[in-house]
């Protein structure tokens, strides 16, 4: 079906199946697990449609594979229609000069526009940057609202800083 679910809900249903000694099935509409070419095929019908989160995924796809070029394509057309992954991702290959030429300028850009679109890992790379330049009161911000999305590396980030006296209750 092509549906993304979070990784809690994808675990429980692991858990389900092999309690039960169930066969596996798609977490989110229960249907057998398609082979690797009929799910390729899914995805394709999803790209057609222009469903973001299949592009972001075919560009994570490529980027396994080690074309970065066809990677930053796909995170491209997924960032455009408003997918925060693919804008984390297409800054992460601009920020290491990965399938682009490295560009930190656009890097920021995209982390900027990813954690506006919720994307916690953004938000604590935009942290660690305005930390790195001294923009202290910021950083603890992006952090914070890192951290309230569940990013484990913020919080860890929070507690050092409230031991050190730069953050309080």
């Amino acid at each position: 079906c092509s549906k993304i679910i979070c990784n809690g809900c994808n675990l429980a249903n692991k858990i389900r199946e092999i309690e039960g000694s169930l066969q596996q099935r798609c977490p989110f509409c229960r249907q057998p697990v398609p082979t690797r070419e009929e799910a390729d095929k899914r995805r394709m019908k999803r790209i057609e449609a222009n469903d973001p989160a299949a592009m972001s995924h075919k560009g994570i796809e490529q980027y396994k594979k080690g074309d970065y070029q066809s990677s930053f394509e796909w995170y491209s057309k997924a960032a455009e229609l408003g997918d925060a992954a693919a804008q984390c991702n297409l800054a992460a290959l601009y920020e290491f000069g990965k399938g682009v030429e490295k560009d930190g300028g656009k890097a920021v850009h995209y982390l900027e526009e990813a954690a506006i679109g919720g994307d916690p890992i953004a938000r604590n790379k935009l942290g660690r940057i305005e930390g790195n330049i001294g923009n202290t009161e910021r950083a603890l911000k992006h952090f914070f609202i890192a951290a309230k999305l569940g990013d484990d590396d913020s919080i860890k980030y929070l507690m050092f800083a409230f031991k050190e006296g730069k953050v309080s209750k």
